[in-house]
């Protein structure tokens, strides 16, 4: 029985962040029930398309999932539940924000079967917190943290780097303190001012290109000490605890996504299909799902599995791919090749947008 993973995508937030490009919703009044029925709804029709499978993982995204009662994020896995079996491992993760200010909100997410938590932490200090926007405390973000220590087994936290002026020295004390926590999982985003956003229309600038190349190798090196290994361009944990979820991306594997502006990724009876909400499916060459295949996998430190990119896209790796290229690019040291794989050197992590461009052209 093949596996898929399911995302549900949760749109409401508190307020929006001016670094934020995702669609969001700014409301103060969720139709919680409604948007959860519209959600089982969805996930029958998915029932209908993939009856014979088997759910790896879940994911709540945002958003601000935290958001919604627990009692409803519970019916949800229970209908997934009902319509397919679950893997006897399986990861349920929900993002939350320290400040969702449900009473007793972490343990009752944990009592409707949420096993993995990721708190959208971003700074460890408050003018930082002021700066991106943040509607929560340092306080608050502890507060957190403590909380989900005690409940969860399995733990995240979200923090932005390469904030406009900010110093090796200072990123590397909030690292000092993230890393002290005892969390299983960091998840470090480089902060990159996007076109439309708050950011954007401030004039805001992002951090010099070279110093946030020469922080985020502090920071690899920094966590490899501290026993968070890269395990994805912008994640960090020992094997046990690499996110099963965003794991499914990057290799490539099927899931579903719902709701507004959610995504997802099929392969049914040998043909590939792009699906976004509600249920609108693109069928995708053999070729357009191998460009995919190579965008994602290079992110990881394993880096692209030759036989199972064959087993999902239908082609083998090197005959896909730009051979006279990848001579180069071995010869340069940005890839480590070998007949059953191909992942990027530490060198190559800083160039992946140019592997990538040179290897699919």
């Amino acid at each position: 029985m093949e596996n898929f993973s399911i995302y549900f995508h949760i749109p409401y937030c508190k307020s929006k962040c001016p670094y934020c490009d995702f669609f969001k919703k700014v409301e103060k009044n969720i139709d919680q029930e409604g948007l959860i029925s519209s959600y089982i709804k969805e996930l029958e029709y998915y029932k209908q398309l993939l009856p014979q499978r088997k759910v790896r993982s879940i994911f709540f995204g945002g958003g601000t999932p935290s958001l919604i009662e627990a009692k409803y994020i519970e019916k949800l896995i229970d209908k997934a539940a009902c319509l397919w079996p679950f893997d006897d491992k399986i990861e349920i993760s929900l993002e939350a924000n320290p400040n969702s200010n449900h009473d007793h909100m972490f343990s009752n997410l944990k009592l409707s079967g949420i096993n993995r938590i990721s708190v959208g932490v971003q700074a460890l200090n408050d003018s930082d917190l002021r700066f991106l926007g943040r509607t929560h405390t340092l306080k608050d973000a502890l507060t957190s943290i403590d909380e989900i220590l005690k409940i969860f087994d399995n733990h995240s936290i979200d923090l932005i780097y390469a904030r406009p002026e900010q110093k090796i020295k200072s990123w590397l004390e909030e690292l000092k303190l993230a890393a002290s926590f005892g969390l299983k999982h960091l998840s470090l985003y480089q902060l990159t001012i996007e076109e439309g956003t708050v950011f954007a229309r401030r004039g805001i600038k992002a951090l010099d290109e070279k110093q946030a190349a020469e922080m985020y190798q502090t920071t690899v090196d920094f966590l490899r000490q501290c026993g968070y290994p890269r395990y994805e361009v912008s994640n960090f944990a020992t094997k046990p605890y690499q996110s099963v979820h965003n794991k499914v991306y990057w290799q490539g594997d099927d899931y579903i996504g719902i709701g507004q502006s959610a995504h997802g990724r099929l392969k049914i009876d040998g043909k590939h299909y792009a699906y976004t909400d509600p249920h609108q499916a693109e069928l995708l060459s053999n070729q357009e799902r191998a460009t995919e295949l190579v965008i994602m996998g290079l992110r990881l430190e394993e880096g692209i599995d030759k036989a199972h990119f064959k087993n999902v896209s239908g082609l083998d790796f090197d005959d896909f791919v730009n051979q006279k290229n990848l001579k180069e690019m071995i010869k340069a040291g940005f890839v480590l090749n070998t007949p059953t794989s191909i992942k990027a050197t530490d060198k190559g992590f800083r160039l992946l947008d140019k592997i990538i461009l040179e290897l699919c052209c």
